[in-house]
């Protein structure tokens, strides 16, 4: 994998201001109103654990199990990191909704030409060098956009420093593989509503169980086809002996 940009949050200096919705919202032209979950309109979003504040967004990961389920090519992993979605090659399968481990694409139901909505990481405005709306809106530094390599060694500084009150992990550092957002924490994650997807990239264990497809195939259609020849089989007994009967039933009343 090539040196990618990522985002780093770190959930112990969020405020809950929800800067960082308002900032995506109106980058894409969205409703300014706030929502408490991810939407077609809400690509990213903060969620109220107890007294603490966590965002959720698109993870995008370093090997995308979206883009490897996507059928025609419509999400990629770029090379500057995030992951992008091209609405002329989708063809609405919603395959990327069920193979994403974090739950995060969202799809336009209630459109008549529908579209899957997800954050790109501002991929547009990275290539023109700025930085990632929600991370320029975000007051306290809560969220903070940089080489992957380099921002990870940041979060592992913050977590060995003295006296440091985080839990001893960086959420995305492993999960599914790894993911180009990070999230640092004084709280268990699993208490702030984060899953605990396999560590394996998930395109691997979908390579894995595909595998078996064939023998499946194989066993099953050859299974299938016997059934298929005997029920077949029957048939035409059953009919040559109806036939059968006619005859004889005929010749007796000659």
């Amino acid at each position: 994998m090539e040196r990618t940009k990522a985002i780093l949050v770190d959930i112990t200096k969020c405020i809950g201001c929800r800067s960082c919705e308002q900032a995506c919202k109106q980058v894409h032209g969205f409703p300014q109103d706030s929502e408490p979950k991810l939407s077609p309109t809400a690509l990213t979003v903060i969620e109220e654990r107890g007294d603490k504040f966590v965002r959720r967004m698109c993870m995008q990961c370093q090997d995308p199990a979206c883009a490897s389920a996507c059928l025609v090519g419509a999400l990629k992993k770029t090379s500057l990191g995030p992951v992008t979605y091209d609405a002329s090659k989708c063809i609405g399968c919603r395959y990327c909704l069920v193979a994403c481990p974090f739950n995060v694409p969202r799809y336009e139901w209630a459109k008549l030409v529908p579209f899957v909505k997800k954050c790109d990481m501002c991929y547009e405005r990275q290539v023109k060098g700025e930085q990632p709306a929600c991370v320029e809106a975000c007051p306290t530094g809560a969220s903070t956009v940089g080489w992957r390599d380099e921002l990870l060694e940041e979060a592992q500084r913050r977590i060995l420093a003295d006296g440091s009150p985080y839990v001893k992990h960086i959420y995305g550092s492993e999960e599914a593989g790894g993911t180009s957002v990070f999230f640092l924490s004084d709280v268990p994650f699993d208490k702030l509503g984060f899953g605990a997807p396999p560590t394996e990239k998930m395109p691997v264990l979908t390579a894995n169980a595909l595998g078996d497809v064939p023998t499946v195939v194989l066993v099953g259609g050859g299974l299938l086809s016997g059934l298929y020849w005997i029920t077949q089989r029957r048939a035409q007994v059953a009919a040559a002996e109806a036939e059968q009967r006619a005859t004889n039933s005929q010749k007796e009343r000659s």
